[in-house]
């Protein structure tokens, strides 16, 4: 942890000083203690068995979908080692059923990795969210993950979030997006995370194959999470994440970005995905031609065009309204359709 940068740390920062002050300028920050008085939090801190029993008390007989590894991919949820494929597998259990095997699984010394991710409190365990609230999310839904000593190689997330360790200690490095290449990301569309992940492995870089990767060690922050701490991870930062006891989960809050807004709405990634489709046959200097519009119409970058465009013809660079929305969700559909 050492050769890492440090991330200011604050232990009675109030909601309002949180969004108003510290949320704009897209820095992380740590939020020590939390979530310290939850009683999720107090119940891991008794033992592993006390959490699971804690959680089960909510449960309603949902199924979540589980992934599993194979003891030697070492907790990381990966490629395999061509890259044909994902190094695990993933199906449908029973949440109750999948804790009793994690508390089993932390009782040998030789176990698979196991996870559930991102899956809805108020599906599986309805009543958990409302008995563990927080003044910072009056109206955002948290997400839950639950699994071992696992590794999520550094990725970003296309909203805003706060995540919060409920059981067992996180150690979270962090990279600013100004370090995206450094980090030799992988693919968009064929990913072990949803979105895309570095390809060097963090505990083990090669630098001969990714030199630059040094840099972006360079840029990095870092920080522990014991239970009821949680630390503030602005959009598009890049985060890998090691669950370090046999028993940890974690609690997150996504708003004010592509996840939070409408699950099924157009995404940035969405963007970018039909920006490679439609320039892919472009040269670099027509690329280039099309950076600068990209600048004029969505970074503002020397004149906004707001200031003189009228409204009435603004449609999607100004506020844009439900029924120009729809109009232009229309016409990109008759297009892809075409």
């Amino acid at each position: 942890m050492s050769e890492f940068k440090l991330i200011p740390e604050y232990s009675d920062l109030s909601p309002k000083q949180f969004h108003e002050e510290i949320v704009p300028q897209q820095k992380p920050i740590v939020m020590r203690g939390f979530a310290a008085s939850w009683p999720v939090v107090e119940a891991a801190r008794k033992s592993s068995r006390d959490f699971v029993k804690y959680l089960n008390r909510f449960y309603n007989g949902s199924k979540a979908t589980v992934l599993l590894g194979h003891p030697n991919i070492n907790g990381n949820f990966f490629y395999n080692n061509d890259c044909t494929d994902l190094n695990y597998i993933q199906g449908d259990e029973r949440l109750d059923l999948y804790l009793g095997r994690l508390l089993e699984l932390a009782q040998k010394d030789v176990y698979p990795a196991v996870s559930v991710q991102s899956i809805s409190p108020e599906n599986i365990l309805p009543g958990l969210a409302e008995e563990n609230v927080t003044d910072f999310f009056t109206e955002t839904l948290p997400r839950l993950w639950i699994g071992n000593q696992t590794v999520v190689s550094a990725h970003f997330d296309s909203s805003d979030n706060v995540a919060c360790a409920i059981a067992g200690r996180r150690r979270f490095v962090l990279f600013p997006p100004d370090q995206t290449g450094n980090l030799y990301p992988g693919s968009l569309n064929f990913t072990p995370a949803g979105v895309p992940v570095s390809m060097v492995d963090l505990h083990n870089p090669d630098f001969d194959r990714y030199p630059r990767f040094q840099s972006a060690l360079d840029s990095a922050f870092a920080v522990e999470l014991e239970p009821g701490d949680a630390v503030f991870i602005p959009m598009l930062w890049w985060h890998h994440v090691d669950a370090l006891e046999k028993v940890n989960a974690l609690m997150n809050y996504w708003w004010n970005g592509a996840f939070a807004k409408n699950p099924v709405s157009p995404k940035p990634i969405d963007a970018l995905n039909m920006a490679l489709l439609s320039m892919q046959d472009l040269s670099p200097i027509q690329r280039s031609a099309w950076r600068e519009v990209f600048d004029h119409y969505l970074f503002k970058k020397n004149v906004d065009p707001n200031s003189y465009i009228p409204e009435q013809c603004q449609y999607a660079i100004g506020k844009i309204t439900p029924e120009a929305e729809r109009k232009l969700k229309d016409d990109i559909i008759q297009r892809l359709q075409a």
